[in-house]
C-alpha cells in the first residue's frame, strides 16, 4: 500500500471522496513532499472493487494484482532510465493500452511520473489520450516542475497543487522517519531539503550533510587562497552537480539579501553565515547579480541533463566566487 503522509489528509479526502472523477489530474509541487505516493493510493483506490469508505480494501482481486504489479488495467509510464526523457514510443504503447477494454471491468488507471520528462513529440502523442480517454480511464499525471508542461496539456486536466506541509509537521513527522539525527540535525536536512520532508530523508541518505561540510570548507580554503578553484573542483567529484549549485544559488541570494537589509537573521545556516556576511560587506551588489545570473542558468543546464564538462563548470563557478570580495 501507498504510504499516507499526515500533511495530504485534507487533500485526500477532497480528491477520493469525489463522486465522480474527471479523467486526468495533474498533481503538482515540490519535489519530496509525496506526491507519486499520493498518486500510488488514488489509484489503489480507483481500481478497488470493494473500497472501504476513502481507501482500497486491499483484500480484492484487483489490490491483489495490484500489490503483485500484475494488474491488467493499470500502467505507469516513467523514464527508462533515472533522469532521462520518456520517449515518443513508451507514449505509443501507452495509448494503445488506453484504447483497450477494461480486463476486470472496471477502470483502467494510468500513472506518468515525471509528465514534464517527456519530450515535446511524447507530449503531443499523449495529447489525444488526455482529450478523450476511451472508457472509464483515469490518467494521473504527477510533476515537479509544471511550468515546463505544455499549455495543452495543463488544460485537459483537473490540477490539483500538492502544498509543502508546514514546518512543524515535517519536523515531527522527520523525528520518526531519521530517529538517528537530532532534532537539529534534522532541522538543518529540512532546510537543505526547502522544506520538503521526503527529500530531506533522502539528503541524509546520500550524505548531504558530510558533503556539504566538505564544500564550506573548501570555500572559506579558496577565499583564503589555501586552495585553487582547479584543486577544490577536483575533490568535490563525488558531490552532485545540483546539490553544488543549489548551495551556492542559496548562498548568491543570502548575500544579495544580507546586503539590502544588514538583518543578521537572514543569513541562512550557522555554517556559511560568517562568509555570507563577509562576502556581502566585501563584493559589489552588481557582481553578485551577474554571478547569480550565471549560477541559475548553469542550475538549469544540469536540471535539463545537458552534456557539461564538470570539471570546467565547477571552476568557472569558483574562479567568480574567489574574486568577488575584491570587486567592491
Amino acid at each position: 500500500m501507498a504510504e499516507a503522509f499526515p500533511w495530504q489528509d485534507s487533500l485526500w479526502q477532497q480528491l477520493a471522496g469525489r463522486a465522480q472523477h474527471a479523467h486526468a489530474y495533474l498533481l503538482h509541487g515540490p519535489v519530496g513532499i509525496g506526491k507519486r505516493a499520493l498518486a500510488e493510493r488514488l489509484m489503489a483506490r480507483l481500481l478497488c472493487q470493494r473500497p472501504e469508505g476513502l481507501e482500497a480494501c486491499g483484500q480484492c482481486k484487483s489490490c491483489h494484482l495490484l500489490q503483485a504489479g500484475s494488474h491488467p488495467d493499470n500502467y505507469i509510464l516513467e523514464p527508462e532510465e533515472a533522469d532521462k526523457a520518456i520517449k515518443v514510443d513508451q507514449v505509443r504503447d501507452l495509448v494503445s493500452f488506453v484504447v483497450q477494454t477494461a480486463q476486470l471491468g472496471g477502470r483502467k488507471v494510468v500513472l506518468i511520473e515525471p509528465v514534464e520528462s517527456m519530450n515535446i513529440n511524447a507530449a503531443n502523442a499523449l495529447l489525444k489520450s488526455l482529450e478523450e480517454p476511451s472508457g472509464d480511464t483515469v490518467l494521473l499525471l504527477v510533476s515537479h516542475q509544471p511550468s515546463r508542461l505544455l499549455p495543452t496539456i495543463k488544460s485537459r486536466c483537473v490540477q490539483q497543487a500538492c502544498p509543502l506541509p508546514s514546518e512543524a509537521l515535517s519536523l515531527q513527522w522527520l523525528a520518526g522517519a531519521l530517529p538517528e539525527c537530532s532534532a537539529e540535525e534534522r532541522g538543518e536536512l529540512l532546510t537543505l531539503a526547502a522544506g520538503s520532508p521526503l527529500a530531506a530523508v533522502s539528503l541524509q541518505a546520500q550524505g548531504a550533510r558530510e558533503q556539504r561540510a566538505l564544500v564550506v570548507d573548501g570555500v572559506k580554503k579558496l577565499l583564503k587562497q589555501q586552495q585553487s578553484p582547479t584543486q577544490l573542483a577536483e575533490s568535490w567529484n563525488a558531490i552532485p552537480l545540483l546539490l553544488l549549485f543549489d548551495w551556492f544559488c542559496d548562498w548568491s541570494s543570502l548575500i544579495l539579501r544580507y546586503q539590502l537589509t544588514e538583518d543578521e537573521d537572514g543569513l541562512g545556516l550557522t555554517d556559511m553565515r560568517k562568509v555570507v556576511q563577509y562576502l556581502a560587506q566585501k563584493s559589489n551588489q552588481g557582481k553578485v547579480l551577474t554571478l547569480q545570473d550565471w549560477i541559475l542558468a548553469q542550475r538549469q543546464k544540469v536540471l535539463s541533463k545537458a552534456n557539461l564538462n564538470r570539471v570546467l563548470l565547477l571552476e568557472a563557478l569558483l574562479v567568480q566566487w574567489a574574486a568577488l570580495p575584491t570587486q567592491k
